[in-house]
């Protein structure tokens, strides 16, 4: 008789690098995830809860380190930015670099903003913000608002308003359709290195340097709304699970489950061994999270446990997604 298939597991196992991961992003669709890495290489894996993961292919387009690597919301392609400022557009199913935009930046390329199939946002070294319009295969707005580096970038479900956080410390907001500038924070002691947005609360969540949690308002970005301390170094990285749950990726190598208003830590999610976590993603169920971090690893973590939190279930935020039309940014 034949080997017995291979038991579930409730995530996938370790992927394993020889360098330093930057980024993951996994398919909206599928279970396939992409890889940004310090030595500039693009890798696209399969994953597998009863099996083992498969590296699907290498790109080596990239002459410096890849920072960012990004799946349009369609699946069909994807998008990767390097220090060398270029940034590249890759056919999902063939892996072929479709376009590249060579010098897409006079700085390198620091952040990623996937806005919808055909037009993405860059921020650079030097606070540069750029929209692109894939279709024209060029940029269309073109703003310098910030001294330091752009390090996270957010868009609103209408797909009209993004919101940048800067390493100066600032919080600001771009009308996407408009392509100027609406709002500025004032700026705060501590560097901005990740945003989030809640579901249900009309408030956006920027993590600093400090690891503080800072909670700003719709419409109210000159000032914070509420601040909370709790995390021991720098949170590098934000996603939202649920409503007003969310999951930080903080220096120390921890992942923690935090709730927003009331402000709480639920639970440490996983560890890279205090090696700080780079990047995080959900996959397309929404039950697994994915992170790297400076350990060279690409970790796994079952997270459908604290939809329990919020008595929905995963294809039930995905309807309530759909449905809910008019959310944080209405009316702004």
């Amino acid at each position: 008789m034949g080997k017995d298939k291979e038991k579930e597991r409730n995530a996938p196992k370790d992927i394993k690098f020889d360098c330093l991961v930057m980024d993951v992003d996994c398919h909206p669709d599928n279970e396939i995830l992409t890889t940004a890495d310090i030595d500039g290489n693009v890798k696209i894996f399969k994953y597998s809860t009863t099996g083992e993961n498969e590296e699907l292919n290498t790109l080596t387009h990239h002459k410096k380190s890849c920072r960012r690597s990004r799946f349009l919301p369609n699946g069909e392609k994807f998008v990767t930015c390097s220090k060398d400022k270029s940034m590249c557009v890759i056919d999902t199913s063939t892996y072929e670099v479709v376009h590249t935009y060579s010098k897409s930046h006079k700085s390198p390329i620091y952040s990623l903003c996937i806005i919808d199939d055909n037009i993405i946002a860059s921020g650079d070294d030097d606070g540069t913000l750029k929209l692109w319009d894939l279709r024209k295969q060029k940029s269309v707005m073109e703003m310098k608002e910030c001294e330091e580096f752009i390090s996270d970038m957010v868009i609103d479900e209408s797909k009209k308003i993004l919101l940048a956080t800067s390493g100066e410390g600032t919080l600001t907001t771009f009308d996407v359709k408009k392509h100027k500038m609406r709002l500025q924070s004032e700026l705060f002691e501590s560097e901005f290195l990740s945003i989030t947005a809640l579901e249900d609360k009309d408030k956006v969540v920027v993590g600093d340097g400090d690891g503080v949690l800072n909670i700003f308002n719709k419409g109210e970005w000159s000032n914070i709304s509420d601040r909370f301390p709790g995390h021991p170094m720098s949170i590098d990285c934000l996603v939202t699970i649920h409503r007003n749950l969310i999951v930080t990726g903080c220096m120390d190598g921890k992942i923690r489950a935090v709730n927003i208003l009331p402000n709480n830590i639920v639970e440490i999610v996983g560890k890279h061994n205090q090696f700080p976590i780079e990047s995080l993603s959900l996959t397309h169920c929404q039950d697994l999270l994915v992170s790297c971090s400076h350990d060279q690893k690409i970790k796994f973590w079952n997270i459908s446990h604290l939809y329990d939190l919020n008595t929905e279930r995963p294809e039930e935020v995905k309807a309530h997604r759909k449905t809910k039309k008019q959310k944080f940014f209405d009316d702004l």
